[in-house]
């Protein structure tokens, strides 16, 4: 008995020490943050001290993309590595409505998806994903614990996540009531409503808040085990909802009159404070993180990332981006593929492996992360469209691989397409009425704001994205974002 108790023990130590060998992962995933919403990236109005001082512990890197310029195909390219011109899901393609009884989520990731978190699995970690889903409800297959997580919470439906105040979040397919009474978000006020209605958007118990602690308790639980933590929390996205104590933070510092849902999501009496609220309060909770790892010895051994999956909103529910110069004068937003709907923060923090303090320009994209973490997990994966930069982060840039080209196509707002190659950008717009739209060709170098057409000059570059883009474009699944080669005719 003591001889097997003895290899118990000893089992133990070993898969403590072996476990203690492989970093923790941790990928932060805003919604609808800017370019320019944080202080590190030249943000004025707005305080984000502790994803400031992250960037000054870690990497900050200028030239990193999101994947597609809106949530759902944003977040597919993310989870699986691949490109729009390949991907499953390629826009938000909603199912259900708003109500409770009415939810039915995006369109679900099919079975056999392989994603980031099953690559994780496969190297020994356990994963959770804890925030907005938006790739499939429960009794599909896109069910986020179908696709790799061991434990999910949070919002399965995009536009549950509307309300930061719902009725109920999911937790690993179960409905998790919260104290809040339902609230028809979209619901406007009339020009002659007492500052008492605004209260109507208010609730008790904020999904953030939750989000977060349910993030605690998840690290605490597998502090002794190596674990992955997707986290695509809410913020920014409207509706402007934020607790009173972080908006009050704000309350005087701008000129701002009420907002009542005339442009949809919630009212609120301080749209502009309420706004830079949420973003301070998502900052407080990426806080609350690395105070626990610290405590509990986990820092050193944690590699945390923070990026947003898509570029500022279009001042819509009442957000004025363009007050908070959101995307760093860039141009476009979200559902642009100009710079300002793509272009995205990405912070690294890993103590000891990450220098300091340290920016890079190399041109990156989200779809990379699969092959980052394959590298840092040592695992190798089918082919995909990203590439480690891995080698950027440690601080080896001789020996980092440049993409030789960046593609997007995305299926909304007319139709449009986007090329990156080197400093040269690339961008077609309005291809559902004509497909044989003209290339705009930018030089990023000399004109980061896009505003040179330069397609005249450069015939051989025009020819070369077209060739580019016949090449990576496959045809998809679904009619409507067919528009790169559709097989039909289209009704005018």
């Amino acid at each position: 008995m003591k001889i097997i108790a003895l290899i118990f023990f000893s089992f133990c130590i070993s898969q403590i020490g072996f476990a203690q060998q492989k970093p923790n992962v941790i990928y932060i995933y805003a919604d609808d943050l800017g370019y320019g919403e944080l202080g590190c990236y030249g943000q004025q109005k707005i305080k984000t001290p502790n994803l400031d001082q992250m960037a000054k512990e870690g990497i900050r890197f200028t030239q990193h993309y999101t994947s597609a310029p809106v949530c759902a195909p944003a977040r597919c390219m993310l989870m699986t590595g691949k490109h729009s011109g390949h991907s499953y899901i390629r826009g938000n393609y909603e199912l259900g409505e708003f109500g409770d009884d009415q939810e039915g989520g995006q369109m679900p990731l099919p079975e056999g998806t392989f994603t980031i978190a099953q690559l994780m699995k496969q190297a020994g970690y356990t994963t959770a994903a804890i925030g907005k889903w938006g790739l499939g409800m429960v009794g599909t297959t896109g069910d986020p614990n179908k696709q790799g997580f061991d434990y999910f919470y949070g919002y399965l439906d995009q536009k549950q996540a509307h309300n930061y105040y719902p009725t109920h979040l999911w937790e690993n397919g179960k409905w998790d009531t919260l104290n809040n009474t339902f609230i028809q978000v979209h619901r406007p006020l009339s020009k002659d409503a007492p500052d008492a209605a605004f209260n109507y958007y208010k609730g008790k118990e904020y999904s953030l808040t939750k989000m977060a602690d349910k993030t605690l308790t998840f690290i605490k639980k597998n502090k002794n085990k190596p674990f992955f933590l997707y986290l695509p929390y809410t913020g920014p996205h409207v509706s402007l909802q934020a607790p009173d104590e972080v908006v009050n933070e704000y309350i005087g510092k701008f000129e701002e009159k009420p907002y009542r849902g005339e442009n949809g999501y919630a009212s609120t009496l301080y749209p502009l404070s309420t706004y830079a609220g949420i973003i301070t309060y998502l900052d407080k909770q990426v806080g609350r993180i690395m105070k626990l790892l610290k405590e509990l010895n986990l820092d050193s051994n944690t590699i945390v990332l923070f990026s947003s999956d898509n570029g500022a909103t279009f001042n819509v529910g009442g957000a004025d981006t363009d007050f908070f110069n959101s995307v760093a004068g860039l141009r476009g937003k979200k559902q642009d593929l100009y710079e300002g709907g793509i272009r995205e923060p990405l912070i690294a923090r890993w103590p000891k492996k990450i220098p300091a303090g340290k920016v890079t320009n190399h041109v990156s994209v989200q779809f990379d992360l699969m092959a980052t973490l394959a590298e840092i997990t040592g695992l190798k994966v089918l082919p995909n469209d990203g590439i480690s930069f891995l080698p950027t982060l440690l601080g080896n840039e001789k020996k980092q691989k440049q993409h030789d080209f960046l593609y997007f196509e995305f299926p909304e707002k007319s139709g449009q397409v986007a090329i990156r190659i080197g400093d040269w950008k690339g961008v077609k717009t309005n291809m559902k009425k004509d497909k044989n739209a003209p290339w705009e060709i930018y030089n990023l170098a000399l004109d980061i704001n896009e505003t040179n057409d330069l397609a005249k000059s450069q015939p051989e570059l025009v020819k070369q994205m077209e060739v580019i883009m016949k090449r990576e474009h496959q045809s998809s699944h679904i009619k409507e974002w067919e528009f790169v080669d559709p097989k039909f005719s289209v009704k005018k």
